[in-house]
């Protein structure tokens, strides 16, 4: 049984999920840097992350399936914080590329779809948005 499966289904399961997500691709290029520390914080807090529930996720060892929202709008801002996480150190690598297309496979979206999203999001990413403006871009 996966530390997640011990939480009742319900909302703070998928926050869990979800942190242990955006811990797992933080920390895919190495040891989680500085700014990546301040982001994985404010999503724990957000989140509603415990401090036990942290630690444990921030274990190596520990890897975690990614559990897909049921919404459009949900799988965007799931995608748009993990561009949040990738971005804290200002530069995208080919590892992490490949995690987030797995990523987003992973949410549902079709390859292409993946594809195209992956590279618009890169292409209006390289500034601080906020989600609505993020969710715009994306659509349109």
């Amino acid at each position: 049984m996966s530390f997640v499966d011990l939480y009742s289904s319900g909302e703070h399961r998928r926050n869990l999920a979800h942190f242990a997500s955006i811990a797992s691709l933080a920390a895919i290029d190495g040891a989680v840097n500085p700014q990546e520390k301040v982001l994985l914080d404010r999503f724990a807090r957000k989140l509603d992350i415990t401090d036990a529930e942290y630690a444990e996720v921030m274990k190596t060892e520990n890897k975690y399936p990614i559990n897909p929202p049921s919404t459009s709008e949900e799988r965007l801002e799931r995608l748009y914080d993990l561009f949040r996480i990738i971005f804290a150190d200002h530069e995208i690598d080919e590892e992490e590329m490949i995690l987030i297309k797995k990523y987003a496979l992973g949410l549902g979206y079709k390859s292409d779809a993946a594809d195209k999203l992956i590279k618009r999001s890169v292409e209006i990413f390289g500034g601080r948005i906020d989600f609505d403006d993020y969710l715009y871009l994306i659509k349109h």
